[in-house]
Parts: C-alpha cells; structure tokens; sequence
C-alpha cells in the first residue's frame, strides 16, 4: 500500500511519508540533503508565509525555479493552503514569462537570485503580482514587492478549510511545440488519479532512488517528486541535462535504481564512448516519454542495461498519462505505446467521430479520471478538445494525435494530425521516416516535416544531427531511404544540422523548423 492509495489532497502523501518515515533522505540535489520531515517543515515554512501574504484558496502562484529542494517544498507549500501551482521552466525569458504570469492572474511568485534577468524584467510588467520570494537574496531594493525567502522561523501552516479534491491544485503550460503554450487545468483529484494509474504499473517503492534531471515545470518532472516521495523512495534532483557524465557519475554514487528519460537525452547517451566506466548496475527501471523512442535506441538501452526494464510510454499534459508498453512486449511489438494504463478508457475515432475497430488508424480519444478540466481561460480551445462522449456518459478528450492499432488493440503513434505529410497524394506519417533515419549508423536525431512544393503538393523534409565524428552526405541519408522506405515517403530534401530546435522542456519543434522553412520551386 502506498501513501496515495487514501491521499485526497496532493499534499497528503508528503504528510504521511513524514510520519511513517521522518528520518529517511528524501531528496537530494547537488550537496543538500532533506529528509521527509525537513521537506514537511520546509513546505509548512512556505504555506505560512503565503497565509502571511493574504493568499487565499484558488489564487494563483507562480513557481520559477531550478530543480531543488526548494522548488519541490514549494509545490507542497501551494497545496498545503489550497492555492494554485503555476510551474514555469527556468530557462523561459522576461518576456514570456510575463506572459505567463499575466495569464495566469498569479497572485505571488516564488523564484531565486539567479534567476533574475529573467523574473526582475519581468514583474515591473506584473500588476497582478503582490510579492516575490526570492531564495539566495536579500531583498534588493527597489520593487518593495520583492522579499527574501520565508525564515525557518515561520510557523506551519494548516491546510485551507475550503480545499476538496476537485478544487484546482495546478496549471501546467503546455510546451508549445504546436504553437502558443496553453494553461492545462488539473484537478488535486486528477493528479492523484494519474499517479495512482501510473504507480499501478511502475511499481515503485520504498527503496528506489529515483534521477530526475527533467524540470519541475515539465508534468513528467514533476511527478517524479510526486510518486517518489509518495511511496518513500528517495528522488535526486539534477538540474538539467547538459552534462551527461556529471548526471551518470550522480546515478553511480546514489546508487539510482530508476531514470527517467526522454529520447533526446539517450542520444546524447549513445554518443559516449566511455559509459562503461559508469557503474550503474543498481539501475533497475528506466522510462521514457514526451516523444516517440526510436526502435535504435529502444535496442541500444536493452543491450547496454541488459539487468533494467524498459518502459516506453506516451502522454499528454491534458492528462499525464495514457499509455505504456509492458517490458515483455518490446521483442513482440517494440515501436508499440502500449494499450492504455489502468483505471481509463481510450479507443480511435475517424475524422467524423466515429469509433474505429481494431487494426484502424484515427485520432485517439481517452477518458478517465485523470482528463484535465480545460485550457486556462480558453473556452473555445477546450470545447475543441473536451467533448461530451455518449458512449462513456461522461466527457473524453481528444488528443489531436493519430495513431494505428493492430489486432490487439495496441498502440502505435503515427503522428500529431497537423504534422502528417500530404505528397503525390499520398498521407507520409514523418515518425516512420524519422524511424527510417534513426536507423542509419551515426544517426544521432531526426525531425522530419513536410515543406510546399509545386509539383509534389508537400515534399518531405528532413533535419538530422549526426553522432560526434561521424561523416555522412545528404546524398547518403537519402540512399539508406530509399532502401527502406516507400519511393513517396522518401525525403526530397535532408539537411544536416549541428542541433534541432527544442522548447524549454527539450522536445523537438517542428514549429520551430518551419519558420526557417520556404516554398521550394
């Protein structure tokens, strides 16, 4: 039995975990250290200050922080006075951060000295902004709004009466790599759902230490904090990413058993020479999600860490999470999702509506407890996404993605609907091209688009990045295609690049290749 099996309130199981065990490490980040209880009492610090501040039950509050002990006690602190989480990714700029906190109407921002060119620029812009807690500063002058960070001395604060499980507990932005971010709504009640759902799989427990080097702002990052320290385990926090050998020398000395990834940090991975130097023999769970894993790294990650099991899943901010694929399935059907996670329905619809069999192609429709309540302030924009669904008597969310079943049932991801490629007539799903590529000796990533053309209606378009000292020609890419692929779902163009756009959470953006894309004659 884990702490979120009774949990109401997100800030329950941090609460029960402190009291059954107060002493054990529960997070830890660079040189810090933090027990359940420190973690308890460093939230209940915060919530106090926030009370202090006349922050009442839904308003909003803006967390821009690095990954730390401070961010995740903060999180709880929110919860702990039944206000609202806005996480927002440390790398964002005064611009848009503005944006967001504007969109948001958050009440209070919670931040850290090095982040100032950032938040400083930002919040003279901020007219709903009462205060600024800044850690690792006094205040600075000027803007009497900015103060230091709640002492140790504040008192803990008791959770607000009004708090219910359906009461808003965050709005997580989406990433934004099919345009502007949009504010997902969560439930205290939908997280905890989710969490349920995805523990029911994972299996996590008491004794797992858990690397996470995915921001807090991102809902992947974000609930490894939230399972981990719900089921005891303890959650080491990197940063980031961009030092690979600094994160595997960390996983080597904490003795992590679980790492969860994205694909773009186990390309970076295949590219060392040297990880066998690493001792990662405790590391037994690694998963992966926010992107399809291509079948070569699916395949490098089982015979590099033959002793793990792989998980390889697929989600949305809408609703965390929706899919995942058994590890004993990966040698049947590896370029599978999976067939959906406990306590949910999902099923494939056409393009009217209509719900498609098995060994069909459609948009892919979930429903559960775990659906968000909508887009922050974007009515039209959630009534194209929450649909009233007779068949389940409740409302199911419609992800824009397009997927295929095979007789089974399981699934597999074709593409986002506005990213399949229209050529010679033909629909081309760029996952099965980027597979193609992936697939080539030296190929690092992948992103493939379609661009206009005035013969062929879209031509596909592909950017690659290649492994460090690997020398390979446009012409080369395009023969290695042309082996494997149809002739229609061929590249015209490939591009080699020293790096692919990403957003803030590390995706690739195809948005962001389009910009720099013209009409090809």
């Amino acid at each position: 039995m884990t702490m979120l099996d009774d949990a109401g309130l997100l800030h329950h199981p941090l609460q029960s975990a402190a009291r059954r065990w107060p002493d054990k490490t529960a997070l830890v980040c660079g040189k810090r250290r933090a027990t359940f209880a420190d973690v308890l009492h460093e939230a209940g610090v915060v919530a106090a200050a926030l009370r202090e501040h006349a922050l009442q039950p839904g308003d909003r509050v803006a967390l821009f922080l690095d990954n730390g002990i401070e961010a995740a006690s903060a999180l709880y602190a929110v919860w702990m006075v039944g206000a609202v989480a806005v996480p927002v990714h440390p790398l964002t700029k005064a611009a848009k951060l503005a944006q967001l906190i504007d969109d948001a109407g958050a009440a209070l921002l919670l931040t850290q000295a090095t982040l100032r060119p950032a938040w400083d620029g930002a919040i003279t812009r901020c007219t709903s902004l009462r205060a600024c807690f800044v850690t690792g500063m006094q205040p600075p002058g000027g803007d009497a709004r900015v103060l230091p960070w709640p002492a140790a001395a504040g008192q803990a604060a008791k959770p607000a009466a009004a708090t219910r499980p359906d009461d808003l507990a965050a709005i997580i932005y989406t990433s934004g790599t099919t345009g502007t971010p949009k504010g997902v709504m969560l439930t205290h009640h939908n997280m905890l759902s989710a969490a349920r759902s995805v523990q029911a799989y994972l299996g996590l427990h008491e004794h797992d230490v858990i690397l996470s080097a995915l921001p807090l702002a991102f809902s992947y990052g974000l609930y490894q904090v939230l399972l981990g320290l719900a089921v005891g385990a303890t959650v080491v926090l990197e940063r980031n990413f961009s030092f690979p050998a600094k994160v595997l020398d960390t996983m080597a000395v904490e003795r992590v058993t679980v790492f969860p990834g994205v694909p773009t940090m186990f390309a970076q991975w295949m590219g060392m020479k040297n990880l066998d130097r690493y001792d990662l023999d405790a590391l037994r769970l690694v998963t992966s999600a926010a992107a399809p894993l291509p079948l070569a790294q699916i395949r490098w990650l089982r015979a590099t860490f033959p002793q793990m099991r792989l998980y390889s899943m697929y989600g949305q901010t809408e609703c965390k999470r929706i899919s995942y694929l058994p590890p004993e399935q990966l040698d049947v059907r590896p370029d599978s999702v999976g067939r959906g996670m406990p306590n949910q329905a999902c099923w494939l619809v056409d393009e009217q509506g209509r719900r498609l069999p098995n060994g069909s192609t459609g948009e892919l429709v979930v429903q559960g407890p775990h659906v968000m309540q909508g887009y922050w302030r974007k009515p039209t924009e959630t009534a194209q996404r929450l649909k009233a669904c007779p068949a389940v008597n409740d409302t199911a969310l419609y992800t824009g993605d397009i997927f295929r079943t095979d007789a089974e049932g399981y699934l597999y991801f074709v593409a986002r609907r506005d990213d399949i490629i229209k050529s010679r007539g033909e629909k081309v799903s760029p996952r099965e091209v980027e597979d193609a590529l992936h697939a080539i000796e030296g190929v690092c990533e992948a992103a493939v688009i379609g661009v206009p053309d005035a013969l062929l209606g879209e031509a596909v378009k592909a950017y690659v990045t290649l492994h460090p000292g690997v020398q390979l020609t446009e012409r080369e890419l395009i023969k290695h295609c042309l082996a494997r692929l149809e002739s229609y779902m061929v590249p015209k163009h490939v591009e080699i690049v020293d790096a692919l756009p990403r957003t803030d959470n590390g995706k690739i953006t195809k948005a962001g290749l389009r910009t720099a894309v013209s009409p090809t004659p």
